[in-house]
């Protein structure tokens, strides 16, 4: 192939590329619009035990208030939900783009919320004894933790943006 023909083919690929790191995981419609002042679940993580709700203001200041609450104390939590701005998620940090929620405003319809979920897989498999069982002894996992080679689990991060004009 001739250089000429490579480089769009190159251009092609990196845009692919891109558009795969923007295309979450979750594929879900536009919530329904929801009233000033009242709470509303986005959507519930069972492996961090979490929430994500979301509350419109009217404010103009501040018109979007978003929250992650624990589900329960007595939940265990297989995974962990961090600071966005401390982990700042990206495709090429290998953070998975999992989920984008969008919710109108029932007060203003040219607002919207948008809340981007971000995903950290962690690639674990479990090692299996002789009788095929996946196994945690105690003292084995002393030593591990004291050793501080304790076991990478899956996090999870979340940013909220109103998006559109605000109504006056």
């Amino acid at each position: 192939m001739s250089p000429r023909t490579l480089l769009p083919l190159a251009l092609l690929a990196i845009s692919l590329a891109a558009n795969a790191a923007d295309t979450p995981e979750i594929k879900r419609p536009t919530g329904s619009p929801q009233a000033n002042g009242a709470t509303h679940t986005l959507r519930q993580i069972p492996e961090a035990c979490a929430r994500l709700e979301g509350t419109f203001s009217g404010d103009a200041a501040q018109p979007y208030r978003f929250n992650v609450v624990r589900t329960s104390e007595q939940c265990q939590p297989r995974s962990r939900f961090v600071d966005f701005d401390k982990a700042q998620p990206s495709a090429a940090k290998g953070w998975k783009l999992n989920d984008v929620i969008r919710v109108p405003s029932a007060a203003c319809p040219s607002q919207q919320a948008v809340v981007s979920v971000w995903r950290l897989p962690v690639d674990r498999k479990p090692e299996l004894d002789g009788q095929g069982q996946s196994r945690i002894y105690l003292e084995d996992a002393k030593k591990q933790a004291a050793a501080g080679k304790t076991a990478q689990v899956p996090m999870f991060a979340a940013k909220a943006e109103v998006q559109g004009k605000a109504c006056m």
